[in-house]
């Protein structure tokens, strides 16, 4: 019997946050900003700046990150005249 899979790619714009899981009980989940995306249609590798020190490199992310989307503000309410 033949089982369907479907790939599912990262996706990513610049500004969004990069989340790693911990892998140890006590530790803390890594958070980094995307700030450049040099693969194809958003997909890796990132530029990203780890938010605990501030440090930028490049990264090919793997199972256990996701991408949080970057929150838009909220347009004002257009005046009708």
């Amino acid at each position: 019997m033949l089982e369907m899979t479907q790939e599912v790619y990262m996706n990513a714009t610049p500004g969004d946050r990069l989340v790693i899981k911990s892998h140890h009980v006590g530790e803390h989940d890594k958070v980094a900003e995307i700030l450049e995306v040099h693969g194809v249609h958003g997909k890796p590798p990132y530029l990203i700046r780890w938010s605990d020190d501030e440090h930028e490199g490049l990264i090919f992310p793997g199972s256990d990150a996701s991408v949080e989307r970057r929150r838009t503000r909220p347009t004002a309410p257009r005046n009708k005249a």
